[in-house]
């Protein structure tokens, strides 16, 4: 049932401020309760909800805090969909950040890949999807060969696709009204079916291998 998420309170803010820079441990010795309240709870309430309007989004989860400054100053999740590829979501004093991703790959899965690009239906098809999330403002990374993989041509129609050894599309949501409020949830939603297209291709095309 929606309506565990009400929004990250303005708090929020203010503790991921005072943990800035390399906080020492009695900074985050202090921060600690508040910021499991009001920063890693909200998130886990956000999941919930999303999970809520889609079985494929239950299986997520959230980080707890970490050794490094980064975990701290971070919130990060993700919603796993396929063998390493996942909805990752991450909020901090930028707002809260978007990402589709197939990386970390299992052996063998990159090989999948490679041939499902070369293949001319499914290679087509997802070069047309991220184009499309280009399109609507997402950044297309992943780890990236300098040059064509062997046993492909160098002037491939889709070679530049060819060279990922993973494939991540990102976007910053932003930092808003809306964050405080409930309308994250339908932020979050939008975003997730503009990469929905490029998750079941992956889903689809980058099984685990053996």
């Amino acid at each position: 049932m929606r309506g565990q998420f009400t929004g990250w309170p303005e708090q929020a803010m203010d503790v991921l401020w005072q943990l800035q820079g390399e906080p020492t441990h009695a900074t985050r010795e202090r921060c600690r309760a508040d910021r499991e309240r009001l920063v890693r709870q909200p998130m886990i309430a956000l999941l919930n909800d999303i999970a809520d309007t889609d079985s494929r989004y239950e299986d997520f989860s959230v980080w707890h805090f970490r050794t490094g400054s980064w975990w701290w100053q971070h919130q990060s999740a993700v919603i796993r969909l396929g063998r390493k590829v996942e909805i990752g979501l991450r909020f901090d004093l930028d707002g809260l950040r978007i990402q589709g991703a197939w990386w970390y790959p299992d052996p063998g899965q990159v090989d999948m890949f490679r041939k499902a690009v070369a293949s001319e239906a499914s290679g087509r098809e997802l070069s047309v999807v991220v184009e499309d999330l280009r399109s609507k403002g997402y950044d297309i990374s992943g780890d990236v060969m300098k040059r064509p993989p062997r046993g492909y041509p160098t002037n491939h129609s889709r070679r530049d696709l060819l060279r990922h050894r993973s494939l991540i599309a990102a976007r910053p949501l932003g930092c808003a009204e809306w964050l405080h409020t409930p309308e994250a949830v339908d932020r979050v939603l939008a975003a997730a079916a503009d990469l929905d297209a490029l998750l079941m291709w992956l889903v689809r095309h980058v099984k685990r291998a053996g």
